[in-house]
């Protein structure tokens, strides 16, 4: 028995010895991840490994020996938390020891002693000998990368572990470090060394008479120089070594006297990258610099950036240069002065003021920008800097602009001031009167006021931006000036079409600061527009049709463009409204524009409301009824109906009306939603009319009747109200409403009609949350379809039902969508429902403006384009292939839909399958399809160069082709290809190069100039393509 137990116990060590051999003698590197496996499952002790490595340990032969270690090593990087303290004292004795064996051993030490450093059990006192054992016996730089790698871990590890330890070297472990890392060149091994030196100086570990050594030691790397191999697996850019040198060189003022002279040197230097490196140091520096250690380095730094932005051709160096001398403005602003001290933030801005001032009375001259820039980049810094330079600079500019007459001078001083004036805002003074704009505002509003009448369009643009800063800031317009302002921004509003800029920024001016001086705009302005709307009617007999509608045009995009206070809104609004009603009395509107045009300023308005939760139902209440009524009232039978009764009845114009209660409604709060709901679905089902304004009609209200053909170009109202509520709240009679929807989505009689139903159904569809209901309202869908599918006067109605029902279904992840989608596919080989059916791929792809939109709360899950895809684009190819030859452009059409709208990171992966098809679709007759397919090729040619060059002959022949197509958009898709072309390689080109710039001479002489705009900018580039620098 005891003879059993002692063989068991010999054959584990016979197993692990077995082991060991195979590592150190057979040179099998298999062996140590099965040592290290066995010791972590208990199978062995270290101990018992260091037993069994005794030989080999003991070997005078440098390589057996290094091989034991190397075993060793790899062990207890995997299971060095398995160490006992007593353990780890022995092993980095034992390892210490090596460090002054062979330099074959060195390596596997170190990834031994890596091991050791991340022990918890590691007692104190041994992370300092383990560093002092590695600085006194080790010349790292002479190591292979990897091991100066290693070297570098131990120190991170022993940092982040062992601080306080560290730290009672004292200097000694700043100047072992320092050997260490010099001469370090592996840029894997520089970022690294760059933070342990960062950490150095942020931890406040003594530096002692070392600092200058340390600053050469990371130095010397600047600037960065350094260009990643292609292909490097390792991952380091440029930008990475640079941030960490710019963290270790910014990271403490003791740094200052050595790096502000290299600072300098490098900004001074005619490398580009050395420029910029130098700046944005300098920038991040000014962060932790006070006075002290910039004061004898200011005249030199200011030069310097002074030349830098008045004599670069750069913007990057000019925006870096300005950003530096910012910064620095800040930094003297910061540092806090001692009664006799030096006010070296004075000195400063004087001689900026004393270099630059002088330039901006040359308003023509190239240096009069940078100048302004340079003063206003202090300026910016600290509200002392801005006092100071705003109080010298403000009055000179105000001179200035009263001296020159010229219009395009007086834009540029203008210009100026208004760069000052933006910098105001970022401070905040207690005493209005200590404002320093404060003893200009009267010239300021004067010299604003003679530019808004000046007859240049460019400087009342530059007066209307002045205008709107200065009313931005509290107490700088008085009451006086506020009319005034009010009364330009008016007559602004309404320029001529070749002052459309002004105009706009009038419009936005009065937006910004009706939100501010809400009760002067509603007392100066809004009567004057309503005033002008009133002018209108009595004037039209008088007027061209053009002037009249143009100006009613005009005055609507007033009244909504100040509509952004919830009192101005609460005058605006009702004037919109009336306007409307009295046209409907008055029969005062001609057309359809003029409706069209009032609706898209309620739109606006709308658009306004949406943050103010009281304003939102304000409007919600007051717009929605109002627009109801005047369409329920439109849609009433008459033998002489009005004409505005006629024209709110047309498509475009109940499309903007749509608009207009879908945007009113989607940010209404669940509450307030189930409240006008409970009234406007009862309207359509059941005719109730108690809530709409004059409700006094002449027949009852059922759209979903048959006889009432006008009333039911209204479900298209309703479409746009239920399809924009929140999906919390109930409809009531949901299923008499679907039933409803269902019903009037397959007749035929009013197309207009059957659409909205169908939309309307989806768009609730796509809201219902799962279940039973969900899944009736979808088998009655079906069966609808289905049966009026088959032959008869109803197929494209059903058609329409069945694509939207599907596009709701793919929105969402329906299971039945892919079913739904198959059988719209089968109908991609029907004669008549064919290129319908390959059209409304489009659609299911597309986003939609009015239904199944996030905004208006729809479920549209993420990536549904991709997963369409993914599901469907396989059987469409499949379908293709199968197709009979008078088929195929449907398939060709569909597919080429799909890809056009899938985002270009998940078709590239699948182009070279693909191509084929799309090259072939370029082909089909269809004018849709050859758009289409151009606009999904064109940003393949730049997105995948390579794959694309490999049909250059195919894509050179088909482009130059449609180039001459009948379509003037795909002619201009063609030739925007054929100068995305010019990005594949040129050598695979340059044989095509005589052909195509003969061909494209043709479309030069287009009769239209947007094409042969396009055909100069693509033979141009075919022109350069191979000359040198193209």
């Amino acid at each position: 028995m005891a003879a059993a137990a002692a063989l068991e116990s010999e054959a584990p060590a016979g197993a692990l010895w077995g082991l060991v051999q195979d590592f150190v003698m057979g040179q099998q590197e298999g062996p140590a991840g099965q040592v290290a496996a066995d010791v972590k499952s208990g199978s062995y002790t270290v101990l018992q490994v260091v037993e069994a490595l005794g030989s080999s340990l003991e070997n005078p032969e440098p390589r057996t020996w290094a091989r034991g270690i190397q075993l060793l090593s790899q062990v207890l990087l995997q299971c060095h938390p398995l160490l006992l303290e007593k353990e780890v004292v022995h092993l980095i004795l034992f390892y210490e020891n090596r460090l002054k064996d062979h330099h074959l051993v060195i390596p596997s030490v170190l990834q031994g002693l890596r091991a050791l450093s991340l022990c918890v059990s590691l007692p104190p006192g041994l992370a300092v000998s383990v560093l002092k054992a590695i600085f006194q016996e080790v010349h790292v730089q002479s190591l292979p990368q990897v091991d100066r790698h290693t070297v570098y871990n131990i120190i991170t590890n022993f940092m982040q572990t062992r601080e306080e330890e560290l730290k009672g070297l004292g200097a000694d472990f700043t100047f072992g470090f320092i050997q260490v890392m010099d001469g370090e060149k592996d840029p894997r091994n520089l970022l690294v060394a760059f933070h342990i030196v960062h950490d150095l100086i942020s931890r406040d570990y003594s530096l002692g008479p070392f600092v200058e050594e340390l600053f050469e030691v990371t130095s010397c790397y600047f600037p960065i120089d350094f260009t990643p191999p292609p292909n490097d697996p390792h991952g380091i850019q440029r930008e990475d070594l640079i941030l960490s040198l710019r963290a270790v060189l910014a990271s403490t003022p003791r740094f200052s006297e050595f790096l502000l002279p290299l600072l300098l040197e490098k900004v001074d230097s005619e490398i580009l990258s050395a420029k910029l490196d130098s700046l944005q140091t300098l920038n991040a520096c000014c962060s932790v610099y006070g006075q002290k250690e910039l004061k004898d380095f200011l005249p030199s730094l200011w030069a310097s950036i002074r030349r830098e932005v008045f004599q670069t051709g750069s913007e990057r160096v000019e925006a870096e240069g300005l950003a530096a001398l910012h910064s620095l403005t800040a930094c003297l602003s910061r540092s806090v002065l001692r009664a006799d001290a030096e006010d070296l933030l004075d000195s400063f801005l004087s001689n900026i003021l004393q270099d630059c001032r002088h330039h901006l009375c040359e308003p023509d001259m190239k240096l009069v920008w940078p100048s302004a820039k340079l003063l206003q980049a202090a300026a910016g810094a600290s509200v002392r800097a801005c006092d100071h330079i705003t109080s010298n600079v403000l009055p000179l500019l105000l001179e200035q602009f009263h001296k020159h007459s010229q219009s395009n001078q007086r834009r540029t001083i203008l210009e100026m001031i208004l760069g000052f004036l933006k910098i105001q805002p970022k401070w905040s003074y207690e005493d209005k009167d200590e404002r320093p704009l404060s003893s200009f505002k009267d010239q300021l509003c004067s010299l604003v006021f003679m530019a808004l009448t000046d007859p240049s369009s460019q400087l009342q643009l530059v007066g209307i931006r002045t205008l709107t800063v200065l009313g931005s800031q509290p107490d700088l317009l008085s009451s006086v000036d506020l009319e005034l302002a009010v009364g330009h921004l008016f007559r602004l509003s309404f320029l001529e079409q070749d002052s459309q800029s002004c105009r706009v920024a009038a419009l936005e001016a009065s937006g910004t600061l009706a939100t501010l001086y809400p009760r002067a705009f509603s007392s100066h302005l809004v009567p004057k527009l309503a005033e002008e709307l009133h002018k209108e009617k009595s004037d039209l007999a008088r007027e061209d049709q053009y002037t009249k509608c143009s100006q009613h045009v005009l005055c609507l995009q007033a009244l909504s463009a100040v509509s952004t206070h919830p009192s101005i809104i609460k005058e605006t609004l009702p004037l919109l409204l009336q306007h409307l009603w009295q046209s409907n009395k008055g029969n005062v509107i001609t057309g359809s524009s003029d409706v069209i045009a009032i609706c898209q300023s309620l739109h606006q308005v709308a658009e306004k409301c949406q943050q103010d939760p009281d304003s939102c139902w304000y409007f919600h209440d007051t717009a929605v009824s109002c627009l109801l009524a005047l369409a329920v009232q439109a849609s009433m039978p008459e033998k002489d109906p009005s004409v505005l009764r006629k024209v709110l009845l047309e498509d475009e114009v109940l499309t903007a009306i749509a608009s207009v209660i879908g945007t009113a409604t989607t940010h209404l709060s669940p509450e307030l939603a189930a409240q006008s709901v409970s009234r406007i679905v009862p309207l359509f089902l059941d005719g109730n009319t108690t809530f709409l304004p004059e409700n006094s009609f002449s027949s009852r209200f059922q759209p979903f009747q048959d006889s009432s053909l006008g009333q039911r170009r209204l479900v298209a109202l309703l479409m746009a109200f239920v399809c924009s509520l929140p999906r919390n709240v109930e409809i009531p009679q949901l299923n008499r409403l679907m039933q409803e929807l269902l019903s009037l989505s397959c007749c035929h009689s009013c197309t207009f009609s059957a659409t909205a139903a169908a939309k309307c159904f989806a768009g609730l569809l796509n809201k219902h949350p799962a279940g039973q209901q969900l899944d009736e309202f979808l088998q009655l869908a079906m069966d609808t379809v289905e049966a009026s599918l088959s032959p008869g006067p109803s197929r494209s109605q059903a058609f329409t039902l069945l694509l939207w029902v599907t596009k709701a279904l793919v929105l969402r992840y329906h299971p039945l969508s892919s079913c739904l989608t198959t059988r719209l596919m089968g109908l991609l080989s029907d004669p008549e429902l064919g290129s319908t059916a390959a059209d409304g791929f489009s659609l299911l792809m597309s986003d939609c403006t009015d239904v199944l939109t996030r905004a208006g709360h729809a479920e549209v899950r993420i990536m549904f384009r991709q997963r369409f895809f993914t599901d469907n684009v396989p059987a469409l190819v499949q379908g293709f292939h199968a197709a009979p030859q008078d088929v195929k452009p449907n398939y060709l059409k569909g597919l080429s839909h799909v890809l056009n709208r899938l985002p270009k990171p998940v078709l590239l992966p699948e182009l070279p399958t693909l191509l084929s098809l799309l090259l072939e679709a370029l082909s089909c007759p269809d004018s849709v399809v050859q758009l289409s397919t151009l606009s999904c090729l064109q940003p393949l040619l730049l997105e995948a160069p390579q794959v694309m060059s490999l049909h250059v002959d195919t894509l050179v022949t088909k482009f130059l082709n449609l180039s001459s197509s009948p379509s003037m958009v795909v002619r201009i898709a063609a030739l925007q290809c054929m100068h995305a072309l010019t990005r594949l390689p040129t050598p695979v080109l340059l044989p095509y190069k005589p052909q195509v710039i003969r061909a494209l001479a043709r479309p030069l002489d287009d009769k239209k100039r947007l094409v042969r705009k396009e055909a100069v900018s693509a033979r141009g580039e075919w022109f350069l393509l191979g000359s040198p620098g193209s």
